[in-house]
């Protein structure tokens, strides 16, 4: 197997359910793997131990560290995402924000027809990007 690189998100305790709501966003998006914590094991049981998923055409791994850190998700790195369509964009966005918080609202910007930077509620941020025709 050829080596790749993947974007790693850690949560604690709400990996799958984040992983769920990322691959509802986009069309042909996929949970490709979920490993869980079994009886005995250092994790909460049944929580996830390791799990991969896409979108569009991008690997994501995600876990639920049983160990608590101090840190969390920043703006410093986001999911960048170029959408093909306004409705591709207005509808990440509207779904991306419940709950989070917007950092930069949906708008025309100078490279783009319509773009917005949000936190989503488990923390994470991402870039809605229509990009100029």
């Amino acid at each position: 197997m050829a080596a790749k690189v993947s974007t790693f998100l850690m949560f604690e305790g709400r990996a799958e359910e984040a992983m769920r709501f990322y691959v509802s966003l986009f069309d042909g998006a996929a949970v490709t793997s979920i490993r869980r914590y079994g009886p005995g094991e250092p994790g909460k049981e049944g929580s996830v131990m390791h799990a991969s998923f896409t979108l569009k055409a991008q690997n994501f791994m995600c876990i639920d560290s049983y160990v608590k850190h101090a840190f969390t998700f920043t703006p410093a790195v986001s999911i960048f995402v170029d959408c093909d369509s306004e409705a591709e964009v207005d509808a990440p966005f509207r779904k991306l924000s419940d709950g989070g918080k917007v950092l930069m609202p949906l708008d025309a910007c100078p490279f783009s027809r319509k773009f917005a930077w949000v936190t989503d509620r488990f923390g994470v941020s991402s870039q809605i990007n229509l990009p100029n025709a």
